[in-house]
């Protein structure tokens, strides 16, 4: 799909690991938590904060669609 992902999987708390992707300036970040099993995942959009819910197929559908909107300085 074009897209670079970073995959953090060292044993740390999930607070650490989000702090870190702050730090360096993850712009996006895909949890895949404890609602991982019902196939819910939670998607989170550094610059505005905004949180979504949802299945992992419509918020990867969403998510590359707003990449390409900036991509294109929308």
């Amino acid at each position: 799909a074009g897209v670079d992902a970073l995959l953090d999987d060292r044993s740390e708390r999930a607070g650490v690991k989000f702090k870190d992707a702050e730090l360096i300036g993850i712009p996006w970040r895909l949890v895949v938590g404890r609602g991982a099993a019902n196939g819910v995942v939670e998607l989170v959009e550094r610059c505005s904060g905004d949180k979504q819910e949802g299945p992992a197929s419509e918020l990867m559908d969403f998510l590359l669609k707003r990449l390409s909107l900036q991509r294109l300085g929308d």
